[in-house]
């Protein structure tokens, strides 16, 4: 399993690279995780955001994101994640978040239309691919 995981991840870099929509400067550290078939959409529906609190040398963290940027490029299944939005925050760059996360990394946020985030419950390392993305998919329904 791991070595599927390792080899979507190039991929998902290739997709973050190519895609056609320009990037603000300050996004830069924003990890845009669209297959290009989700960017035609015709609807004008808002951008799901999720943001992802992290620190370096956390394996935990690794492993999520890993299964998260899985999860965006699995095809074929009711729950798809192509237009769903990543963002990761060190929070070794802010005295805020080191304070509020330093035990709970990595904390996964949904960021709401009046830019609030709201903390989501945490997803079990265990979790498959296809069940990261059935949870993650069923929090933009609510």
């Amino acid at each position: 399993m791991a070595a599927a995981l390792s080899a979507l991840l190039p991929r998902a870099a290739a997709v973050r690279i190519a895609a056609p929509r320009a990037r603000p400067a300050a996004a830069a550290s924003r990890l845009l995780c669209a297959a290009a078939a989700g960017e035609a959409s015709s609807s004008p529906a808002a951008p799901r955001r999720l943001v992802l609190y992290t620190k370096p040398g956390c394996c935990l963290c690794d492993g999520l994101k890993e299964k998260l940027h899985a999860a965006v490029l699995l095809a074929g299944t009711p729950y798809s994640l192509a237009s769903l939005e990543l963002q990761e925050r060190d929070i070794t760059t802010n005295p805020e978040w080191e304070r509020l996360y330093q035990y709970e990394i990595p904390v996964l946020a949904k960021v709401l239309a009046d830019g609030t985030e709201e903390i989501l419950p945490r997803l079990s390392p265990r979790l498959t691919v296809e069940l990261i993305q059935k949870k993650v998919s069923s929090v933009f329904d609510q």
